[in-house]
C-alpha cells in the first residue's frame, strides 16, 4: 500500500486522518462480513437480514451509532453495499425508495426524539414500513412552496385537510412526509409546517393514477380532517421549507447515484440487449451503445468520488447535478434499445395488466425493455425537473442571478391563483 505524500514539517501527525479512515473501512468491513455470516440473504427473509444490517449499523454507515449507523464517513458505505450486495443482499432503495432516499435522513436529522427516530427508522430500514412522500399538489409541482393543504393546531394534534398528487407508492406506504401550510399570513416559504402522516389513520384516502406505462405505481391521496399528533411534526413550526430542503437534497443525491460496480445500473439493460440480439447489430449502433457506455462510467465514477470525499453530513445542491445528468442520461439509453429493437419496440403488452403490485411477484418490477423505455420519460420530471435542476446548478453552485421572482415577500393567501 502506498502512503499519501506527507503535509509538511508543521504537522507532527501527517496521516492521522488517514489512518482513521482504514480503521473506519476495516471496522465496516468487518461488521458486513458478520452480517452475511450470521443472515446470509440467500437464505433468511429479506426484513430479517434488513434488520440484522440496521442493527449492525450498516444501513446509513454515516448516520449516529443506534440508529442505523456507526458515524463514520459516508462515503464508506460503499464498503458495505460491495460485501452485502456481493453476498446477494438486496439494494434497499430500490425496495423501500422513500424511506431509504428521503425518510431517513429527514427524521434523523429533524424528529423530536431518539425514541421516535428509533420507532420509525428500524421498521424502515427493514422495509416492513414503506414511505411515501407526500409534497406535490395539483396546484404546487415545481413551486412547492405555494402548496395549499392546510394545518390548523388543535390543542396536542394538528388537522389537515387538502389534495396531494404523483405519491408514488402512497397505496403501500404506512408513513407519509408531509408538508403543509401552517400559516397564510406569510411568504409562501415561511408559513410552511412539516409532518410525518400515519398513512393507515382515518381521513387518508389513497386513489391509483394509471400511468402510460399501464402500471399504477403513483397515486392521488386527500386528506380530510386526518389528525395528526404534535410530536409526529418535525422540525420548528414554520420550518417546513427549510425541513424539506433536506428531503430533496438526499432525493436528487439518492436518484442521481448510480450502482458501485462498473456497468450496472440502467447501462447494463442495453448492454444485455446488445448482447441478446447480434441480428440487429449495426456498426452505428454499435458507436452509439459505446458512447453511452463511457457517459454512465463518468457518472458512475462521479458519483463514487462524491461519496468518497462525503463526511458524515448531508448531500448539498451539488446532489442536482447527479439527477439532472443521470435522468437525460436513462432516456438516451432506453432511446437506444427502441432504435435497435426497431418495429419491434412499438409491440408492448402491459396495458391493462391490473396489478397495483407487480413489484412483489418476484419478477423484475420494471417489465420489459419497452416499459423501461416509457418509464424513463418520467426522469426528468420527479424529484424536480431537469428545469429546475438547473436554476439551482446556476444560482446555488456556478452563482449566476436568480430567476425574477414576482410573489417574493407577497403572503401566501394574497398570491393569485388560477
Amino acid at each position: 500500500m502506498t502512503l499519501p505524500p506527507a503535509r509538511g514539517p508543521l504537522n507532527p501527525f501527517p496521516y492521522r486522518g488517514w489512518m482513521s479512515s482504514v480503521a473506519d473501512a476495516d471496522r465496516v468491513a468487518d461488521l458486513a462480513r458478520r452480517v452475511v455470516a450470521d443472515h446470509d440473504p440467500k437464505k433468511v427473509p429479506i426484513p430479517e437480514y434488513l434488520a440484522a444490517c440496521y442493527d449492525a449499523g450498516l444501513s446509513w454507515v454515516h448516520f449516529p451509532e443506534g440508529l442505523g449507523g456507526l458515524g463514520v464517513s459516508r462515503g464508506l458505505q460503499a464498503v458495505a453495499d460491495r460485501i452485502l450486495q456481493g453476498a446477494g443482499g438486496p439494494i434497499p432503495l430500490s425496495l423501500n425508495p422513500m424511506g431509504y432516499g428521503m425518510a431517513a435522513p429527514t427524521v434523523r436529522e429533524h424528529a423530536q426524539s431518539d425514541e421516535l427516530k428509533k420507532s420509525w427508522l428500524r421498521p424502515l430500514a427493514s422495509t416492513e414500513h414503506i414511505w411515501c412522500q407526500l409534497f406535490s399538489e395539483p396546484g404546487a409541482g415545481s413551486d412547492l412552496a405555494g402548496l395549499a393543504t392546510s394545518a390548523v393546531r388543535d390543542g396536542d394534534d394538528w388537522v389537515l385537510n387538502g389534495q396531494k398528487v404523483w405519491t408514488s407508492l402512497a397505496h403501500r406506504a404506512r408513513w407519509g412526509l408531509l408538508l403543509a401550510r401552517s400559516n397564510p399570513d406569510v411568504p409562501k416559504h415561511k408559513g410552511l409546517t412539516y409532518f410525518v402522516l400515519d398513512m393507515h389513520g382515518p381521513g387518508v384516502e389513497t386513489r391509483p393514477l394509471r400511468q402510460m406505462t399501464g402500471q399504477a405505481e403513483f397515486n392521488e391521496v386527500y386528506i380530510t380532517d386526518a389528525r395528526i399528533p404534535d410530536a409526529h411534526r418535525l422540525g420548528e413550526v414554520g420550518n417546513g421549507w427549510n425541513v424539506a430542503m433536506t428531503t430533496l437534497m438526499n432525493e436528487r443525491s439518492a436518484l442521481g447515484g448510480s450502482g458501485n460496480r462498473r456497468g450496472a445500473g440502467t447501462i447494463s439493460d442495453a448492454v444485455a440487449l446488445w448482447a441478446s440480439r447480434p441480428d440487429l447489430r449495426t456498426s452505428v449502433l454499435r458507436d452509439r451503445l459505446t458512447q453511452l457506455w463511457l457517459r454512465s462510467e463518468a457518472q458512475r465514477l462521479t458519483a463514487e468520488r462524491s461519496r468518497a470525499a462525503a463526511t458524515v453530513g448531508g448531500p448539498g445542491p451539488e446532489g442536482s447535478i447527479g439527477k439532472l445528468v443521470g435522468a437525460e442520461l436513462n432516456q438516451h439509453i432506453y432511446q437506444w434499445c427502441m432504435d435497435l429493437l426497431g418495429p419491434e419496440g412499438i409491440l408492448y403488452h402491459g396495458y391493462g395488466s391490473g396489478d397495483r403490485d407487480e413489484d412483489e411477484s418476484g419478477k423484475d418490477w420494471r417489465g420489459p425493455i419497452q416499459q423501461r423505455f416509457l418509464r424513463s420519460k418520467a426522469n426528468t420530471i420527479e424529484g424536480g425537473t431537469s428545469e429546475v435542476m438547473r436554476n439551482i446548478l446556476g444560482e446555488r453552485i456556478l452563482g449566476l442571478p436568480g430567476d425574477l421572482r414576482a410573489d417574493a415577500g407577497m403572503p401566501w393567501k394574497e398570491i393569485p391563483r388560477g
